[in-house]
């Protein structure tokens, strides 16, 4: 049985990642500070509490395990705090996963799949896109992310460390199970926002902006499924593990969806109404994002299963009915 360490298996991505790896038999390490996940959400498999920003902490870890490889989940994914606060996300974000990336190479392990971001690419230069697209991050938030990337590189062109970088448009749904969903505190995504406006946990949503170049003037953007993105994970580590070069790989459904089809679409899976305020445009938010996942699709076998988005907001709706019920 190969043993996968987790950072940020609490959290909602990598919740979700340990579920899917555990019904795969593998055995699974959970390390995280619990800064932004919880203790309730990893639901098997060991956990260690511990900070990547504490290098003794991970030099324990890993003389503790002989880990197969690594799947690297905890950053902070805010953008605009991320403007706000640039120290904090390069003290986490960059800072923190070189100790990881040096534990690794101390304790020999070579594998490692990296959670990246779309935010990566900066304002889009063309759409779908593709991994060819220009690296120009505008935040500090996608810079941290693709700094990573770059480091990645060097340590497999230096100690043969490889790995894959998923780069995710927007993350969203919840287990199908209904075990897990998002509970971002702030809670920045649109589609949990959303269906916090319909159960009433919140009054309304905001929409930024509607005069875009869009058919309906709100953006458009990419939603891909919890499950689909933890499948690409899981196949790209089992090709790492097979003996497979490094590689990265943009994630997404390739079909976009504008705010005002979000919310038309969770009116009719919630039957609820849903209060919305129209806003402003804020800074930095480009017309369309949508990816071009060819290339995971042709390298990876991957196949999003759940590219329908009324059945992805069914998913995270029978979540947030859970967590009203709970207030």
């Amino acid at each position: 049985m190969k043993t996968i360490l987790v950072v940020g298996g609490a959290g909602y991505i990598g919740s979700h990642m340990l579920k899917m790896l555990l019904a795969a038999n593998y055995h699974v390490v959970t390390f995280d500070n619990l800064s932004g996940g919880y203790r309730d959400a990893v639901l098997g498999g060991d956990f260690v509490l511990g900070d990547t920003r504490d290098p003794a902490s991970l030099d324990h870890l890993f003389a503790d395990y002989s880990f197969d490889g690594v799947m690297h989940f905890a950053s902070f994914i805010q953008v605009g705090e991320s403007v706000q606060n640039p120290g904090k996300y390069y003290q986490n974000n960059l800072a923190a996963t070189l100790n990881l990336l040096d534990a690794m190479v101390a304790h020999d392990v070579k594998v490692c799949i990296f959670s990246s971001s779309a935010a990566i690419f900066g304002e889009p230069q063309y759409v779908p896109l593709d991994e060819a697209h220009p690296k120009q991050p505008i935040n500090p938030y996608g810079s941290t992310k693709w700094m990573v990337e770059q480091i990645l590189a060097d340590y497999d062109h230096a100690y043969g460390l490889k790995s894959v970088c998923l780069r995710y448009f927007n993350a969203a749904g919840a287990d199908p199970e209904g075990q897990l969903s998002e509970r971002h505190v702030p809670e920045t995504h649109l589609i949990p926002l959303v269906l916090q406006a319909a159960s009433g946990r919140r009054e309304s949503i905001t929409v930024y902006g509607q005069d875009y170049d869009t058919p309906d003037g709100t953006c458009i953007r990419d939603y891909v499924h919890i499950n689909d993105l933890c499948q690409a994970h899981l196949l790209a580590l089992e090709q790492l593990l097979a003996g497979a070069d490094s590689a990265a790989y943009n994630l997404g459904n390739g079909t976009g969806f504008s705010i005002k089809q979000v919310i038309d679409i969770a009116k009719e899976v919630t039957g609820e109404p849903i209060p919305v305020i129209m806003g402003e445009r804020r800074g930095g938010d480009a017309a369309r994002l949508v990816a071009d996942s060819k290339l995971a699709q042709k390298r990876l076998g991957w196949q999003p299963q759940y590219g329908d988005l009324a059945t992805l907001i069914a998913h995270a709706w029978q979540w947030e009915k859970k967590m009203k019920d709970e207030v």
